[in-house]
């Protein structure tokens, strides 16, 4: 067993999860109810993940704010306007796909089991509750606006403190990180499961009806994926920047598609920084933000979804409403991680820019249900993935302008 084990750990791990889901699809379109038990393997992956990612975000950020000095400084500041510009863009995505290629949908669903937030105003002061919760909530919760906050806090408190109190935080975090190592080396095991579980369950004919809709989607999503996100990062570093955008693909969209959790796949962003030699201090901060205010496929979700509704009931955009949709769309999408329910839960909000009811907006939310399958897995893929290029893009431009100063 050790020597198997030994072969098996010498592959990479992409190769290993691929051999996983091709055993996962195989699995379940063959013999699905003779190994119905796989589904488990998915569920206890994404469970281990969701819960170690919490304590981990935490430990980072304190120990990378308690440990930074003034001379290392940080890119703050550049993610956090990517982070602006690459949502922004996809929200224009979706709306200029929406015009290009018009949906109407049949409305003969409800979604009355849950319940949207009354305006932007209600999203905004969600996350301002959530940024002062009780820290030990905080964590049980992952919510990480309130982990990010209070471990900032905990961290520049702690800058003070002595050498061993230091020590102690870092070997805590060398401990988690370790633990969260352990976890993604069962990748291939969970994923197998998940895919498994997806196919066996929901399969993809409840998907056909929607094809037009999910091809509008899906293909906004892969078009700032592979074309506006390698734009931004070439104007900001001038150099190829489809390296980096297929490395954070292939390393980190995968895991994200399959688990569908943007909180799931922090660890595993966390895990690609390091290889990919960036600065702690930066990172800790930028990826656990990111999976809460970076979400360009959110974006996209809510400005297709809030035009298809719109075309359906033969209302007119002009294009001075359209411009209104891209910015809150985008100001939603930033929002979502505050709202029970992600980007879906925003529909609504956005609908009513429009003045359509509530009743009709929530048919369209019920819609996006049924193609989470496929939505939700390529929109956290986008939202998850662009952390680690943003991150890794400002890092690359700040280097490219010390050397041109040089």
């Amino acid at each position: 067993m050790k020597n198997i084990w030994n072969i098996w750990s010498r592959i990479s791990l992409v190769r290993r999860i691929l051999i996983g889901l091709i055993l996962g699809i195989l699995l379940a379109i063959t013999v699905p109810n003779a190994f119905s038990w796989l589904s488990i393997f998915g569920s206890l992956f994404v469970s281990a993940l969701k819960a170690v990612a919490p304590v981990l975000v935490f430990v980072l950020v304190i120990q990378a704010i308690a440990n930074h000095t003034n001379s290392g400084k940080t890119n703050m500041k550049m993610i956090l306007v990517l982070y602006a510009i690459g949502t922004t863009a996809a929200g224009a995505i979706g709306v200029i796909a929406s015009f290009l290629f018009p949906i109407t949908l049949t409305l003969k669903m409800s979604a009355e089991d849950v319940t949207p937030p009354e305006g932007i105003a209600e999203v905004f002061e969600t996350l301002l509750f959530n940024i002062v919760s009780n820290p030990v909530s905080a964590l049980m919760n992952a919510n990480y606006i309130g982990i990010l906050a209070w471990a900032v806090v905990l961290g520049i408190v702690l800058k003070k403190a002595a050498d061993t109190t230091k020590t102690m935080i870092d070997n805590l975090s060398e401990a988690i990180s370790t633990i969260v190592k352990w976890v993604i080396e069962l990748a291939p095991i969970g994923i197998m499961g998940l895919v498994f579980n997806a196919i066996s369950t929901n399969g993809l004919s409840a998907l056909l009806e929607y094809g037009k809709l999910l091809s509008v989607l899906l293909g906004c999503m892969f078009f700032v994926a592979l074309v506006v996100n390698p734009l931004i990062t070439f104007i900001c570093t001038r150099q190829n920047p489809y390296p980096l955008v297929w490395m954070t693909l292939k390393e980190s969209a995968i895991f994200a598609f399959f688990t569908r959790s943007s909180a799931a796949n922090i660890p595993v962003n966390l895990a690609l920084c390091e290889k990919l030699g960036l600065n702690k201090d930066t990172y800790s901060v930028s990826i656990p933000l990111g999976a809460t205010i970076n979400m360009a496929g959110a974006a996209i979700t809510i400005s297709v979804l809030t035009l298809a509704a719109s075309h359906t009931m033969g209302i007119e955009v002009d294009v001075m409403t359209a411009i209104i949709l891209v910015v809150i769309s985008a100001i939603s999408a930033a929002g979502a991680s505050g709202v029970a329910g992600g980007s879906l839960l925003l529909i609504p909000v956005a609908c009513s820019l429009f003045g359509i009811s509530n009743d009709i907006a929530m048919q369209v939310v019920a819609v996006g249900f049924i193609i989470g399958v496929l939505q939700d897995s390529c929109e956290t893929a986008l939202n998850s993935s662009s952390d680690v290029l943003f991150t890794a893009t400002a890092e690359l431009a700040k280097k490219r302008k010390e050397a041109k100063a040089n």
